[in-house]
């Protein structure tokens, strides 16, 4: 063995070594249908002040420490409640990387809970923080299996469930009571995070009732809306509750021009929203068009992606490649998943261009 092989043995946690990294597919030359971005632009003469915007931005001094302006915007222009703050992360990761840090008792072995499959940050950011995750399989349709849920809190007491919503990569909304149902289980001792990463393509939303559960917390990102490359994620909770995760939060974790660009992008939102809903029109006619395939099952999506099941997952992933086309093969993530694949709901352009591929694949 060499030294930086002993070295390595010595100083990384052998659970970090066991596992693989956050693998992201190289997509260039490929119609990128793979990672839920907003495929639009801002129009051109917004870019142009954007731009502008952007020349002034002070590079040299590091950004207010509170972030007001930018958190008044945020609460100001998506919904959150009267007398609630936000606080916000270098993307959702960043914010359930917090949560966990701030949950992770150190007088016993505290437990993330979410359903399965699920965002896999959920589980890898639980193991780094040092907790235990627990794992509750959906039914078959996709949706929460209640009884198993409600039993795995009881017995696990978990500090953190967290609940996508839309659920990525399912793309189906979990029913509302179910998720209350949830929240007044972990009543005393634990904290539900809604995960709201899809809202501008569900336009369903828990934001509204914060005042009604102490122990909920709600979480969102921009990335999906329009804005990816800032990186910026904000969470909401009982006031009390987000001061104690700030204290967690690094100082200065985002950036000036992060903040300048999403400043603007929220003085405009109007446009993220109309683009948004080009989206929810496009995913219904992609959801048909696959439906129309034989041997294409399409599962239910309120998110800016669709589940599919094929005959063989694997071989139409690679007969896509073939053709330039990137997707997401998930049918390895968990059983119920098999055959699966999730496709990002893109331009009428990309979306034509994948069906042509796609139905190419399944012919051959």
């Amino acid at each position: 063995m060499s030294s930086i092989d002993t070295l390595v043995n010595t100083t990384i946690r052998s659970d970090v070594r066991a596992i693989h990294g956050y693998h992201v597919a190289d997509a260039s030359g490929y119609i990128k249908l793979d990672a839920m971005e907003n495929p639009y632009h801002l129009p051109h003469h917004l870019r142009e002040e954007l731009a502008r915007r952007l020349v002034e931005v002070t590079l040299n001094r590091y950004p207010v420490a509170s972030y007001a302006t930018i958190k008044q915007s945020v609460c100001a222009t998506l919904g959150v409640p009267a007398g609630y703050d936000v606080m916000l992360g270098n993307g959702s990761d960043e914010l359930i990387s917090i949560l966990c840090m701030g949950c992770a008792l150190q007088d016993r072995r505290a437990v993330v809970l979410a359903p399965t499959p699920s965002f896999v940050m959920y589980q890898r950011s639980a193991q780094f923080a040092g907790m235990d995750y627990v794992g509750v399989p959906l039914n078959a349709d996709l949706t929460l299996d209640m009884p198993a849920m409600l039993a795995a809190i009881e017995e696990h007491k978990p500090s953190l469930v967290f609940l996508s919503y839309p659920n990525n990569p399912t793309g189906n909304l979990f029913a509302e009571d179910d998720i209350v149902a949830i929240i007044k289980a972990l009543d005393g001792f634990g904290l539900a995070v809604v995960d709201e990463a899809y809202e501008p393509f569900a336009q369903q939303t828990f934001m509204h009732r914060l005042p009604e559960f102490e122990n909920l917390v709600v979480m969102r990102t921009v990335s999906k809306l329009g804005l990816a490359g800032i990186r910026l994620g904000y969470m909401s909770a009982a006031p009390q509750l987000l001061a104690e995760f700030d204290k967690v939060r690094p100082p200065y974790n985002i950036n000036v021009l992060t903040q300048a660009a999403a400043e603007f992008a929220l003085d405009h939102v109007e446009v993220l929203n109309q683009q948004a809903t080009a989206l929810r029109a496009a995913r219904a006619d992609l959801a048909a068009a696959l439906a129309a395939m034989p041997g294409v099952s399409v599962f239910p999506s309120a998110a800016n992606f669709i589940l599919i099941r094929v005959p063989n997952s694997d071989d139409a992933y690679a007969k896509l490649v073939s053709r330039k086309v990137l997707i997401k093969n998930v049918s390895k993530m968990h059983s119920v998943l098999a055959n699966c694949l999730r496709i990002t709901v893109s331009t009428p352009e990309e979306n034509s261009a994948f069906l042509d591929a796609f139905a190419a694949s399944l012919a051959s």
